[in-house]
């Protein structure tokens, strides 16, 4: 499965835009998503003719894919079937806003092959909801799971937001309970991280979050109640019952390649990194970035510790032909001795204590 290679498809669309949200997306009209889709398919084939790789893993992210409704989702994706050679068991996840998603044909949708569904709830707390701008109730977002479940898609994923405004442990122990109860096999709890340019950026000052050491406890706290409830942390921000990890993005994390198509859209292919910029014009011209070579053993490390199962010595010394520095052995077992990392013969990884500051280990690591 070495020479397989992922696939990222960008929809920038959105029913309305959250006040955190810094994803390169906005509003459109129907006609919009018909003409961006045209281009999209076009840049498909395009990518399709310049590479004979097999593809193990599709994921429609955004913006709002479920925004486009079935009949466009399935004809997307049937396109990609007729330009790519897919995995017969290859891993199709789709990205739903519960608003939008209580109305697609998950029936449908499966029969076409998507596989993984990934439900963007954040809360399941009505005020915190409504403090993030979302425009959906968690009774939606368990709709939407019922309606996937029924259709016979059992991987689904729902995302939880950790430190938002009004949110306490105990509210995060109602979501993560709440996400328990729908007997979802995968969720995904982000801190939230106010990005500049956003309208929580410019309300910082007079949003009630948690302070740095408070985000710290309830991301501790999470990671301990989730765990509690069966969802093992393979990654800083994801959770999965055993065999329902995301293949997509575990794929990223261990340097594998894929193309990413569409504005904003990031790709590593044939050893190099590049991308689309966020401009719908700038895609429909095929502009692409460069962002130089991309694998090499900083960023394989760096990726590597993302995950639980951290940086393994073995398949670092398969890939770059030479054992680990031993500066950088001395260094993490001096981490693990304060108990931000594990350290022995065949690894290196972080704990959840150590994720909180991984940067700052990664800058002394590297």
């Amino acid at each position: 499965m070495t020479d397989a290679i992922g696939l990222y498809i960008h929809i920038p669309f959105c029913r309305k835009k959250c006040p955190y949200c810094d994803f390169f997306s906005g509003k459109a009209t129907e006609a919009d998503y018909d003409a961006y889709l045209a281009v999209l398919k076009s840049r498909i084939t395009s990518w399709a003719n310049k590479t004979n790789r097999p593809v193990a893993t599709i994921y429609f992210g955004g913006g709002t894919p479920s925004i486009l409704g079935t009949k466009r989702l399935v004809g997307l994706l049937s396109h990609i079937r007729q330009c790519f050679r897919l995995y017969d068991h290859a891993e199709v996840t789709l990205e739903v806003n519960p608003e939008s998603g209580k109305w697609l044909d998950f029936k449908e949708l499966s029969a076409y092959g998507f596989n993984r569904v990934s439900v963007g709830m954040q809360s399941a707390v009505p005020k915190e909801l409504e403090s993030l701008g979302r425009i959906h109730t968690a009774e939606e977002a368990k709709q939407t799971v019922t309606l996937a479940q029924k259709a016979g898609i059992e991987n689904i994923s729902l995302d939880l937001m950790i430190g938002i405004p009004y949110q306490t442990k105990e509210s995060l122990k109602a979501s993560i309970a709440f996400c328990a109860s729908c007997d979802v096999k995968h969720i995904s709890a982000y801190l939230l991280k106010i990005e500049e340019g956003t309208p929580f950026f410019y309300q910082r000052g007079l949003l009630p979050i948690a302070d740095e050491d408070e985000q710290a406890d309830l991301y501790l706290y999470a990671v301990q109640e989730l765990e509690a409830s069966g969802y093992l942390q393979y990654e800083i921000s994801n959770f999965a019952q055993k065999g329902f990890e995301s293949r997509h993005n575990t794929a990223y994390w261990k340097c594998r390649e894929y193309i990413g198509i569409g504005p904003s859209a990031h790709s590593f292919f044939e050893g190099k990194r590049f991308f689309y910029s966020r401009n719908l014009t700038e895609f429909q011209n095929n502009i692409l970035i460069q962002d130089g070579s991309g694998g090499d053993e900083e960023e394989y490390i760096m990726l590597s510790l993302r995950l639980n199962r951290g940086l393994v010595f073995s398949e670092f010394e398969q890939r770059f032909h030479h054992p680990i520095a031993d500066s950088f052995m001395k260094q993490a077992e001096q981490f693990a001795k304060a108990g931000y990392m594990v350290a022995d013969k065949n690894h290196v990884a972080f704990t959840p204590k150590g994720y909180l500051i991984s940067n700052t280990i990664l800058s002394r690591l590297l």
